[in-house]
Protein backbone atom coordinates (compact mmCIF):
# COMPACT_ATOMS: atom_id res chain seq x y z
CA UNK A 1 0.00 0.00 0.00
CA UNK A 2 1.10 3.45 -0.81
CA UNK A 3 -0.63 6.75 0.15
CA UNK A 4 -0.90 8.82 -3.09
CA UNK A 5 -2.76 12.05 -1.65
CA UNK A 6 -3.90 14.13 1.00
CA UNK A 7 -7.60 12.52 1.62
CA UNK A 8 -5.62 9.16 1.70
CA UNK A 9 -3.62 10.66 4.45
CA UNK A 10 -6.32 11.76 6.63
CA UNK A 11 -8.36 8.89 6.24
CA UNK A 12 -5.10 6.31 7.26
CA UNK A 13 -4.76 8.82 10.40
CA UNK A 14 -8.79 8.21 10.96
CA UNK A 15 -8.09 4.30 10.70
CA UNK A 16 -4.64 4.34 12.77
CA UNK A 17 -6.69 6.17 15.61
CA UNK A 18 -9.99 3.60 15.38
CA UNK A 19 -7.09 0.76 15.52
CA UNK A 20 -4.98 2.33 18.11
CA UNK A 21 -8.39 2.59 20.53
CA UNK A 22 -9.15 -0.57 19.69
CA UNK A 23 -5.68 -2.03 20.49
CA UNK A 24 -5.95 -0.23 23.78
CA UNK A 25 -9.45 -1.40 24.74
CA UNK A 26 -8.57 -4.90 24.03
CA UNK A 27 -5.48 -4.74 26.44
CA UNK A 28 -7.78 -3.77 29.14
CA UNK A 29 -10.22 -6.41 29.03
CA UNK A 30 -10.20 -9.81 31.36
CA UNK A 31 -11.92 -12.69 30.68
CA UNK A 32 -12.89 -14.64 27.49
CA UNK A 33 -10.19 -16.35 25.50
CA UNK A 34 -7.24 -14.88 26.16
CA UNK A 35 -5.37 -16.67 23.36
CA UNK A 36 -7.83 -15.63 20.55
CA UNK A 37 -7.51 -12.16 22.30
CA UNK A 38 -3.63 -12.85 22.12
CA UNK A 39 -3.64 -13.51 18.92
CA UNK A 40 -5.72 -10.32 17.84
CA UNK A 41 -3.80 -7.91 19.53
CA UNK A 42 -1.40 -9.25 17.26
CA UNK A 43 -2.66 -8.50 14.45
CA UNK A 44 -4.20 -5.20 14.93
CA UNK A 45 -0.13 -4.61 15.93
CA UNK A 46 1.10 -5.10 13.03
CA UNK A 47 -1.69 -3.35 11.11
CA UNK A 48 -0.94 -0.25 13.01
CA UNK A 49 2.77 -0.79 12.10
CA UNK A 50 2.11 -0.89 8.47
CA UNK A 51 0.29 2.53 8.93
CA UNK A 52 2.67 4.28 11.06
CA UNK A 53 5.18 3.46 8.32
CA UNK A 54 3.28 4.42 5.32
CA UNK A 55 1.96 7.20 6.67
CA UNK A 56 5.85 8.04 7.61
CA UNK A 57 7.12 7.26 4.31
CA UNK A 58 4.66 10.04 2.51
CA UNK A 59 5.02 12.65 5.01
CA UNK A 60 8.77 12.29 4.42
CA UNK A 61 8.48 11.72 0.51
CA UNK A 62 6.33 15.22 0.48
CA UNK A 63 8.46 16.91 3.27
CA UNK A 64 11.76 16.22 0.67
CA UNK A 65 9.59 17.91 -2.36
CA UNK A 66 8.55 21.35 -0.71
Amino acid sequence: MSLRNERELANTHTKLARLEARYEALSCETGGDEELREMTMESLKRTINQFKEEIARYEAHHAVKR
